[in-house]
């Protein structure tokens, strides 16, 4: 179920008519006269969703289209609502206009009447109405400016211009003069290295109408003095809209998440005429506390608020909330480190999970279904955090709310995703600052929100990529003027934001970055992004094992989607690496991404046969490298707390590092993510002809187990094995032991050797890992015959693998059909098989039709 957020009495989306056209005089109208009529709009939506609707452009994903689009992102567009008034509605004395996203430069007039001028995407825009509103035939215009052609000449003008990101292929931006850094709209829109380049408009969040008498409650927080086991003490503070000074009476409660009432306060307030928050103070015996994913209930209490009871102008609020302490924890090492850990409730947690890009390039799209189907796929892999990037749009309340509901933490950037902002503005720094307030106020209910974050790598961009230095050298006094713009933004403003609006939730000012420390991207304190494997010098994966930072919060490699993905959006006769559509959903490195991912492919399995195989090897690339760096980063517990892969899900059907492609669809990454970071795992972690093997529990319990470590040949002949009874404590990483490759293999062929390290519990595997000592293509893989047999299990279906010599990247799928799986892109050990449970619309012999099955050594049969 999801949370309770109220609006203000008598608000309501404004129900109209909506229509769209390019404005007239427009310079786009010559080359496109057929935008320039009134046609059906919707919102929330955006220019290019209402074109597609209306069938004048094609879909901005399937093909290569995205030159022929750069036009839109140039024109001025004109939006129109038509709406009528109801008499209750005109009857209230007091009325508002909420625009709860205006994407960007608008001007908005009602009635021939201007109302106000926006210049932010991440704001609410509010304006008065009473007594300008009609029962019939009101009409609301709103225009919409294109950022570059707004922003270009004053850009242009600049001396020396700071940086920017991504600069545009396409000629509608000179690549000198990017204007993205210049204003408050999501910059993926400008293109980012997984997405395309769609400069939309429009109208993306809801339009409200307001309308209230005596009083309104406009919003309501829940302020933790002291939590514990034993007992909470709160602060209830109600922010409250008085139309005159009278006393009201005030009654607020708490109700458990069992709907019984857990506590009530009541009071009569003095107000004034204007806002006011009032405090009430609320203690609770025994509260049930709000805990991330597997360490406890992810209990929510609904807070129910009731002004001026038993008279007509009466007025209730509810709202839902999760009681948890909070920490993001920094203590100093012997050796000069600090650490970095987020700890809830008192208990350390080791952050287990990804970063977040939005989930689709118009945000008006993405449906409350698809955001739960992404956190869920997130939990479902045993993560518990989740970092919201800071290129994007800040998340609807639905995706808090989810995130409340599975217990995942979120790490929260504010909206600047890269290059360096004009903090030396004054008018752009308090811009930013009512978007920040904006936000983390509509936000702050929600217990999973754990860090507010200032921005994406532009302290690291600034101080090691040149930024700085280039600045500086062409001009020293402006460098420094950035620079001062730079720290008074996020190093006061927000953290001042956070520190009054936040609740308690703590501020980081970068990331990567010590929070404005002299290191902005350092490994023994603060967070750390690291690129060096997959990004320059592109070193090999086993570089994971090398890097050992306090927190990871940024890693990754790329792969392509999942084929059936692709159906639509690459036709068959394109699907080459090298073909001019693939190269268009290829966004790393201008289109010529594809080689960095073959070579990271021919490294490990020699190269692919086809398009197919190079699809597939890159899935089993990319999960078995970050596989490797998340079980180091979790073996090196506590020194690192935390590891968030790059990146969990797609704007797009393209290649990227998502483990979750466009459709939903699994990755070979996912799979392995639920694997290694389940709360008991081995790591077992080979590098320099040396493996680590650790034990490792995330959970507040110690663990009885066993550890188990065989080696055998790929025909499951055994060469040693060795097993050993372990108390694995709770919360902890434990080294077993290091075994040199002599002390392994003995006189083994290492090129048809592997050691299978397993952690037991009774005569259950629960974490399973085979240790390979070459690669794959200087290895004797056997094309094996993998048998399946269907087993009928209760409700379930469930496909039982088993194969005779060892098969590497086991990987199952069905013809044409989707399927649920709930394990894939396996190792099997000959003679031992695995069982999966399979769900899909289909009847038992349709699957065992449509079954396919194929491992590495089908990949690489004729290398």
């Amino acid at each position: 179920m999801l949370a309770l957020h109220a609006l203000p009495a008598g608000a309501a989306q404004l129900r109209a008519q909506w229509s769209f056209r390019l404005l007239p005089g427009n310079a786009q109208l010559k080359a496109h006269p057929e935008a320039g009529q009134w046609r059906p709009a919707s919102v929330p939506g955006s220019v290019h969703t209402d074109l597609l609707a209306s069938k004048l452009i094609p879909d901005p994903y399937a093909g290569a289209p995205e030159a022929g689009l750069q036009w839109i992102g140039l024109a001025d567009w004109e939006y129109q609502a038509r709406f009528d008034v109801d008499a209750a509605t005109l009857a209230d004395a007091h009325a508002e206009l909420a625009f709860e996203g205006l994407d960007t430069f608008a001007e908005v007039s009602l009635n021939d009447r201007a109302l106000l001028r926006a210049d932010n995407s991440h704001r609410t825009w509010r304006a008065r109405v009473d007594g300008q509103l009609k029962a019939t035939g009101n009409v609301l215009r709103i225009v919409f400016r294109s950022p570059i052609t707004t922003l270009l000449p004053g850009v242009q003008a600049m001396p020396h211009r700071i940086a920017g990101n991504y600069p545009s292929p396409y000629g509608d931006e000179p690549r000198d003069a990017m204007v993205g850094n210049f204003v408050r709209k999501p910059g993926y829109h400008f293109g980012w290295d997984w997405g395309p380049r769609y400069v939309t408009a429009g109208i993306w969040r809801p339009v409200q109408l307001e309308s209230w008498n005596a009083q309104r409650i406009t919003d309501v927080a829940v302020q933790t003095l002291a939590l514990d086991a034993r007992r909470a003490d709160l602060t209830v503070a109600v922010e409250v809209d008085s139309a005159a000074a009278r006393n009201l009476p005030l009654g607020v409660s708490l109700i458990d998440p069992d709907g019984q009432v857990a506590a009530t306060v009541k009071q009569t307030a003095l107000l004034r005429a204007g806002q006011q928050v009032l405090s009430v103070p609320v203690t609770l015996d025994r509260p049930r506390r709000w805990w991330p994913a597997g360490h406890g209930e992810q209990a929510r209490y609904t807070v129910r608020v009731v002004a001026d009871a038993g008279t007509t102008d009466e007025v209730e609020y509810r709202m839902r909330t999760g009681l948890r302490t909070v920490e993001l924890r920094r203590e100093n090492d012997a050796k000069g480190g600090q650490g970095f850990a987020f700890v809830i409730n008192g208990v350390p947690i080791f952050a287990k999970g990804a970063n977040v890009i939005p989930f689709d390039m118009f945000p008006a799209r993405v449906d409350p279904a698809r955001i739960r189907r992404e956190l869920t796929a997130a939990r479902d892999a045993n993560m518990n955090m989740l970092r919201n990037w800071g290129g994007g749009y800040y998340e609807d309340q639905v995706f808090f709310d989810i995130a409340d509901e599975l217990g995942l933490l979120v790490w929260q950037d504010f909206m600047f995703g890269g290059g360096m902002q004009p903090g030396y503005d004054p008018a752009f720094r308090a811009n930013v600052v009512a978007e920040a307030r904006d936000n983390v106020r509509r936000l702050r209910a929600h217990p999973s929100v754990v860090l507010w974050c200032g921005n994406n790598e532009e302290e690291t961009a600034w101080k090691d990529w040149g930024h700085g230095r280039d600045l500086k050298a062409a001009d020293p006094a402006f460098a420094e003027r950035v620079w001062q713009g730079y720290v008074d933004l996020f190093g006061n403003d927000l953290r001042k934001v956070v520190a009054e609006e936040g609740l308690g939730v703590p501020y980081w000012s970068s990331s990567p970055s010590n929070d404005l420390d002299t290191v902005a991207n350092d490994s023994t304190r603060g967070d750390k992004h690291y690129w060096q494997v997959w990004g320059n010098p592109a070193l090999p994966v086993q570089a994971y094992l090398r890097e050992t930072p306090r927190f990871m919060s940024e890693y990754g490699l790329q792969a392509w989607p999942v084929l059936r993905t692709l159906d639509g959006i690459i036709p068959a006769g394109e699907r080459k690496v090298d073909s001019a559509t693939v190269k268009a959903h290829q966004k790393f490195m201008a289109g010529e991404g594809n080689q960095r991912l073959l070579q990271y492919v021919e490294r490990e399995f020699g190269t692919p046969r086809d398009f197919a195989d190079f699809v597939y090897l890159s899935q089993v690339m990319q999960a078995e490298g970050i596989a490797l760096a998340a079980l180091h980063h979790r073996a090196s517990r506590p020194y690192t707390m935390g590891s968030l892969y790059w990146q969990l899900n797609d704007v797009w059907p393209g290649a990227s590092w998502s483990s979750i492609d466009y459709a939903g669809r699994w990755k070979a990454l996912h799979f392995h993510a639920k694997r290694f970071f389940a709360d008991h795992a081995v790591a077992a972690l080979r590098d320099e002809g040396v493996t680590r093997v650790s034990l490792l529990n995330d959970l507040q319990q110690p663990l009885e187990a066993r550890w188990r470590l065989r080696v055998m040949d790929v025909d499951g002949r055994q060469v040693s094995q060795q097993q050993h009874a372990v108390t694995v404590p709770a919360l902890s990483a434990l080294d077993v032991g290091r075994f040199t490759d002599a002390q392994l293999l003995g006189r083994a062929d290492p090129a048809r050797t592997v050691a299978v390290v397993e952690l037991l519990e009774g005569k259950r595997v629960r974490s399973r890992q085979v240790v390979y000592f070459a690669a794959a293509k200087d290895m004797q893989l056997p094309k094996v015959q993998i048998d399946s047999r269907w087993i009928q299990d209760g409700d379930d279906i469930v496909l039982e693998l088993r194969a005779a010599q060892l098969a590497r990247g086991v990987w199952v799928d069905f013809d044409g059909m989707d399927a649920t799986l709930d394990d894939n892109a396996i190792d099997l050990v000959p003679g031992e098989p695995v069982r999966i449970k399979v769900k899909a619309d289909a009847e038992l012999e349709t699957l065992r039709n449509a079954l396919r099955i194929r491992s590495v050594a089908d990949a690489m049969a004729v290398q």
